[in-house]
């Protein structure tokens, strides 16, 4: 299972469609036909046999169970127009940031005779391009949902906390636990 913020990422790529995906179950196994070259891989995607696949294919099966539906969708959806999906990644990493909406825990070391303990925040914080950019970087090779979170605390603490460096100077690290949600826009 992905973390939040590799759901988060999914979700904002999928709001970029500028077309709809094939919404009937004959048209979703053609596309995925397309992409993935064949029945049997197709099938071995979904964990349905590549009859089944044929028969939804042709239309002798009209509907798939909710599960297998739930699948087809889900590996249309990942596959949907990934030229439009990398060019708004790389709007946002070069030019417009990326924005985070979040309601976490957030926990923070500072100096001494402040509070430090963490508590619950609703933020929707504009993030600069650059911590886009390392975002989409951590989530390429596949590094770990906690790696992202340090990118997304670490810019909270620039553009939230500290202001662009107009306050708290003193604040050390900045941990987001317990995420309640995360949604991103870009």
């Amino acid at each position: 299972m992905a973390g939040e913020i590799e759901d988060a990422i999914e979700r904002a790529d999928r709001e970029a469609f500028t077309k709809e995906p094939p919404k009937t179950l004959k048209g979703q196994i053609g596309y995925l036909l397309k992409q993935l070259g064949s029945a049997k891989a197709v099938a071995q995607e979904l964990g349905v046999t590549a009859d089944s696949v044929n028969r939804y294919r042709r239309g002798a099966r009209k509907h798939a169970r909710a599960d297998v539906a739930a699948k087809i969708d889900d590996a249309v959806k990942s596959r949907w127009q990934p030229q439009v999906r990398k060019r708004r990644r790389k709007q946002a990493a070069t030019r417009t940031g990326i924005t985070v909406e979040t309601r976490a825990r957030f926990g923070y070391s500072a100096a001494v005779g402040t509070t430090d303990d963490g508590r619950f925040r609703r933020l929707t914080v504009h993030l600069p391009a650059q911590y886009a950019q390392r975002l989409f970087n951590a989530r390429d090779p596949g590094d770990s949902d906690q790696k992202m979170r340090e990118i997304i605390a670490e810019g909270f603490k620039e553009v939230y906390f500290q202001d662009g460096g107009s306050r708290a100077m003193g604040l050390s690290d900045v941990e987001i636990n317990d995420i309640d949600y995360l949604d991103l826009d870009y």
